[in-house]
């Protein structure tokens, strides 16, 4: 009966921990700060303050350019949380260990300051990112609803998959413990009875671990195990193929966009002159830079200027253009138009191309794949007021109760975008 009951007690005490474990971690996993309200007004408020001010960096369930949001209210707390949201540069500056921590693993890109947020706005955006939709739209476009794509702007995120397989490789390490425990005790009993010689040869037998190596079992959960972590990172990487986020190269000359459109406040149409009636923006030629450097900087001279101003004038003395190197670059098979999305459809710079005015060293900001392009056009809602470009869509669409939005109007349409 001893043996019976130890047979027993070993996997339920084994099973009753992992259960206690596992609940344990589901709790601490979907806590959420009891002083984040869960009321819809509060959610709705908040989704427009995520989707005017956060939607371009952040995802709910998954990380993008900065982290996964959902759950921040639990891992930090509130105060920290409207100091982080409001000037996370300030936080980062002042040394605070968990704003540093998030500074350097997302490549040291700092957050642009929402000082305009009320606590009020701060507690509505709280409420969204813990309560708001559940499938994030990124997410969900890769999920394989309406036309999404997998890997980088949605689907499985990579985290995931090697969350998947680790908890594979633990389930089965488990297994085995079990199985080994198990045999431990029936071998112990076995060998206490009146076995007969065969039995007990059997029974008795030595540990051959040179056996196992050898079993097909073992050939077969090695071989699955090295095909799985080949076939994850294989399509981790063939997903990244043509994605250049935070590509930064050097340039020939070392232009600030921080000192111009962030100090000076220079619009960026000043020099990208074909933004809002072309195609292309259009990169600015040093004739461009002449019209304010041929009074700027230039006292006594050309004695008196920087080195880097002096490239200037050596382009424009030896007639030669500024080999400038090209950051944001679509593929051939798709089609974009900067005057559509700024003349007509009214977007800022900043919408792609992220915060230009703090880049002193300009970056991509933006993935610009396919996904993400969609999912703007499922969230973005058209700005028809005042604008006659619309006024006919307005019409056809005066009945609907919902905002009239990019996919309402053919957004979603794959000659939009591809010949």
């Amino acid at each position: 009966m001893t043996i019976k009951r130890s047979l027993l007690s070993v996997p339920l005490r084994l099973s009753t921990w992992l259960l206690v474990f596992l609940l344990s971690m589901g709790t601490q996993a979907f806590a959420v700060n009891p002083d984040v309200s869960d009321s819809e007004e509060a959610i709705a408020a908040g989704k427009s303050i995520f989707n005017a001010n956060c939607r371009t960096c952040h995802r709910l369930d998954q990380k993008n350019i900065g982290p996964a949001l959902r759950g921040v209210s639990d891992r930090h707390s509130i105060e920290w949380n409207k100091s982080f949201i409001r000037n996370s540069q300030a936080l980062i500056a002042s040394g605070d260990p968990e704003a540093v921590a998030i500074y350097n693993e997302f490549n040291q890109l700092a957050m642009p300051s929402h000082e305009f947020l009320s606590d009020e706005d701060v507690m509505n955006l709280l409420s969204y990112i813990e309560y708001g939709d559940k499938a994030d739209p990124a997410a969900a476009a890769a999920t394989g609803g309406e036309g999404g794509q997998v890997g980088v702007d949605g689907g499985i995120p990579s985290e995931y998959l090697t969350i998947i397989l680790s908890v594979l490789v633990v389930v089965l390490l488990l297994i085995l413990v079990v199985l080994g425990l198990i045999i431990s005790i029936l071998t112990k009993y076995l060998s206490n009875q009146n076995l007969d010689e065969v039995d007990a040869e059997y029974v008795n037998q030595k540990f051959d671990f040179k056996k196992i190596l050898r079993s097909d079992a073992f050939v077969i959960i090695i071989t699955t195990l090295v095909v799985a972590f080949v076939a994850k990172s294989g399509i981790d990487q063939l997903y990244t193929i043509g994605v250049q986020q935070g590509y930064a190269p050097a340039q020939p000359i070392a232009f600030s966009h921080q000192l111009h459109a962030g100090q000076y406040e220079m619009e960026c149409q000043y020099c990208h002159t074909g933004v809002e009636i072309g195609k292309s923006a259009n990169i600015p030629s040093a004739n461009i830079c002449m019209n304010c450097h041929a009074h700027i900087q230039n006292v006594g001279g050309k004695e008196g200027i920087s080195p880097e101003i002096q490239k200037i004038y050596n382009a424009v003395d030896n007639n030669q253009p500024i080999e400038w190197v090209r950051i944001h670059n679509l593929p051939d098979l798709a089609y974009f138009n900067h005057s559509q999305h700024v003349a007509v459809g009214g977007l800022e710079c900043q919408t792609c191309h992220g915060p230009i005015e703090e880049m002193e060293v300009v970056y991509q900001h933006s993935s610009l794949t396919m996904g993400w392009c969609i999912d703007c056009h499922r969230q973005t809602e058209i700005k028809s007021q005042g604008n006659e470009y619309y006024d006919k869509l307005v019409q056809l669409h005066s009945e609907s109760k919902n905002a009239l939005k990019v996919k309402d109007i053919g957004g979603l349409e794959c000659a939009k975008c591809h010949y």
